[in-house]
């Protein structure tokens, strides 16, 4: 890759570190650990040692920062950091246990509160999407952009719905039946991170999830605005990172999808607007 910003170069490096970890392990699948924190999720000594190996590449490098991972009971670095890392040290751990080839290391670096670089890195094939705000987004060394299709019943859909986080899994049954009606066709990776990567590639039109978390789509959803797209929760709205649900896509195809996925909002009441 050409020269990068030197905060997202220890991004890279970081991830790159992780997915060395996990390619390891998965080269021997027999030793594999798993434990269930919940039904249907799953943490393995993987996801520890890859998460142990980006805490302590971003944190030797910038020890003054703070680092939130999925798999941490406590966050890492300095208390009240204006610098935090977010990160998910194995998207698509499910897909990893049964070695099926969609898993991604994501890290991103928000600063007082906003996402100014990311990175996922695609583990089975190793290339690595990496943004950083006002630079654009890339695939290794080739800039990326939205899909430009616009006609929601031509647009191939990306998701993880329904999933165990779905506070509903009838709700999440209704809102996947009603979106495949009104689209061309829906793709499920089992990864968050890869599937907006894939946005931001133009491989996808669109996604759409419920139930995540802001590691899941911290780094992802700034490749999809810097790709030329839009990323919003279910109401439109921008305060997608901890609103644990997220569309991305194209401006009329994110609108579009936006007006099928309203009523599913986990927030139902509309923001506070001030009179005229």
């Amino acid at each position: 890759m050409n020269s990068l910003h030197p905060m997202l170069e220890l991004a890279v490096a970081a991830a790159r570190n992780a997915a060395a970890i996990i390619r390891a392990a998965a080269a021997e699948p027999g030793s594999l650990q798993v434990r269930t924190k919940q039904p249907n999720d799953f943490v393995t000594q993987v996801d520890l040692a890859s998460e142990r190996a980006i805490v302590r590449t971003l944190l030797d490098a910038c020890p003054g920062h703070a680092v939130r991972s999925e798999e941490s009971l406590r966050a890492h670095g300095s208390p009240g950091a204006e610098h935090v890392w977010i990160v998910d040290p194995l998207d698509g751990t499910t897909n990893f246990i049964h070695g099926y080839p969609a898993y991604a290391v994501s890290i991103a670096l928000a600063v007082r509160g906003r996402v100014e670089l990311g990175v996922v890195l695609d583990v089975s094939r190793g290339d690595v999407f990496h943004a950083a705000l006002g630079g654009g987004a890339f695939c290794n060394d080739r800039r990326l952009r939205v899909a430009a299709r616009t006609a929601l019943h031509e647009a191939l859909v990306a998701t993880s719905c329904p999933h165990r986080a779905a506070p509903s899994f009838a709700a999440a049954m209704q809102m996947l039946g009603e979106v495949m009606q009104r689209v061309g066709a829906i793709r499920r990776s089992g990864s968050a991170a890869l599937d907006l990567a894939a946005v931001a590639a133009g491989h996808c039109d669109a996604s759409f999830d419920l139930g995540l978390n802001a590691w899941d789509v911290a780094a992802g959803g700034l490749l999809v605005s810097e790709a030329g797209g839009q990323v919003s929760n279910f109401q439109g709205e921008p305060d997608f990172l901890e609103a644990r649900e997220c569309i991305a896509g194209n401006p009329p195809l994110r609108a579009g999808l936006a007006a099928i996925l309203r009523p599913f909002a986990l927030r139902r009441d509309p923001p506070n607007r001030h009179a005229n």
